[in-house]
């Protein structure tokens, strides 16, 4: 077997991966729950993706439910499911050794559609899922068109700027009106006891008046939605996919345009809840050359990053480096994991040439991330005040790090002692003993970031909030 590829779509509710031929073909194909934590539904994709490796796949193509920059394979941000800050591509290609394409899961669906599903033969397309949320996507010219760096996000249209809240941010935007989400709560707050959306059909079709008006509450905010589409982007055709497409054409197919000008075809999508994994394992076989060398000249051009995880001795320190590397994937570097196992070997040592192994991992920290490709990202843990700021803006600059944000654990001196003290049986023979307490509260109290970049104060004494202190990370490297 050869030419074929895995294909991955994350959904809000399913995760679905299969191997993909180059003529579209499903030759297998696994589904599971979607974990609502976002690093448990990497590790998901891993596993699964994995499952169905063969010497003979090409690579892995995986449908974000979310905004994605297809030439940084970067996620930019989610909705249900917010991957975005994980080095998600990285580490899935670190854990299969396999190439990996990333784009919007809608936009994966178009790619199947327009190769071989209800889109096939048209070149201007614009395309909903409806599901959980909505998706969107758009071709052009037969190809995805990405805009700046993410457009087709249909889904965030504002029908409303009083209605409901989205995760975007807004209010108002057709997710919150026409998504699988938004009909349940029609549904319920209609009091209709009714479990699927065909019941909701008949219901009408017998002239209930509550299930005509959920119909109508579903389906106009969508109408209006196109109707925007059709304006700005004059498609050939609109699909509707996703597990409620066909059931949104046909709740449509009752709500004329409301102007004649805007009278776009509206055709329900033919590969129903397969186009996602499709589309994404033949993103493998369709991913154009001058996107990847795009994508090349942008890894070459970009500098590489380091996350400062600072602090006194006994401050959390390891433990916020390594809950971060965990999210991310980014590599420690750390002081005591360098210098640690000459002391195993050397045996006993004073404190001066304690302090001088301590300058040489200094030296080969910053040794190692110069020696590493731009665009690597790493995450060092140090206590960065033992050494004068000139220094440390000398190592940064010569390691052609472009990006930093200092994470500055901060604790007070009394709480710094404490722990001192009750981990002295754990350190090795060489590290400053008991009579480094009263010296460590009083530096763990005057003690102050080192303000190389943009800093973030980690208040030790209480469990930090990885989700904000990663957030804060990512927004410190795309501002940067």
């Amino acid at each position: 077997m050869a030419d074929i590829a895995i294909g991955v779509d994350i959904g809000g509710t399913n995760i679905r991966a299969a191997l993909v031929s180059v003529q579209g073909e499903i030759l297998a194909k696994v589904s599971e729950r979607t974990p609502t934590d976002p690093l448990l539904a990497l590790e998901r994709v891993i596993a699964m993706a994995r499952a169905l490796d063969t010497p003979e796949v090409l690579g892995i193509g995986v449908g974000i439910p979310g905004r994605v920059d297809v030439d940084s394979r970067e996620i930019l941000s989610g909705g249900i499911l917010n991957l975005s800050g994980l080095d998600f591509v990285r580490r899935i290609e670190a854990a299969l050794g396999k190439p990996v394409v990333i784009e919007n899961d809608c936009s994966m669906a178009l790619i199947a559609e327009m190769r071989i599903g209800g889109a096939k033969g048209y070149q201007n397309v614009a395309m909903l899922t409806i599901g959980t949320g909505i998706g969107g996507a758009v071709a052009h010219a037969g190809r995805i068109y990405h805009g700046h760096k993410a457009a087709g996000q249909l889904g965030h249209i504002c029908v409303s700027q009083d209605g409901p809240p989205c995760p975007c941010g807004r209010r108002g935007c057709v997710e919150t009106f026409s998504s699988g989400t938004a009909l349940r709560r029609h549904i319920a707050e209609a009091g209709l006891s009714v479990v699927t959306i065909k019941e909701v059909f008949d219901m009408a079709a017998e002239g209930d008046d509550a299930a005509v008006r959920v119909l109508r509450q579903w389906a106009v905010p969508l109408r209006a939605a196109l109707d925007n589409i059709a304006a700005t982007m004059d498609p050939e055709v609109i699909l509707l996919g996703g597990g409620l497409g066909c059931d949104a054409a046909r709740a449509l197919a009752d709500l004329p345009a409301v102007a004649p000008w805007f009278c776009p075809a509206i055709l329900p999508a033919k590969l129903a809840d397969d186009a996602g994994v499709i589309g994404a394992g033949l993103s493998i076989f369709t991913a154009d050359a001058p996107s990847q060398e795009k994508r090349a000249r942008g890894k070459r051009a970009r500098g590489k990053r380091a996350v400062l995880v600072n602090g006194v001795p006994a401050s959390g320190k390891s433990r916020l480096a390594k809950a971060l590397s965990d999210r991310t994937g980014w590599p420690i570097l750390s002081l005591d994991g360098i210098k640690n196992p000459f002391l195993q070997h050397i045996g006993p040592v004073d404190r001066d040439f304690n302090r001088t192994l301590g300058k040489a991992s200094y030296q080969a920290i910053w040794s190692i991330i110069a020696d590493a490709p731009a665009g690597s990202t790493f995450i060092i843990d140090a206590w960065f005040g033992f050494q004068p700021k000139a220094q440390l803006e000398n190592y940064i600059d010569a390691a052609k790090v472009g990006d930093v944000a200092e994470l500055w654990c901060k604790v007070p001196g009394t709480v710094a002692g404490e722990r001192y003290a009750s981990r002295l049986k754990e350190r090795l023979p060489g590290h400053p003993g008991a009579e480094y307490v009263p010296e460590l509260i009083t530096l763990a109290d005057r003690a102050e970031p080192m303000g190389c970049g943009a800093v973030m104060t980690v208040e030790q004494t209480k469990e930090p909030d990885m989700e904000v202190i990663l957030a804060w990370v990512w927004q410190v490297f795309d501002r940067q």
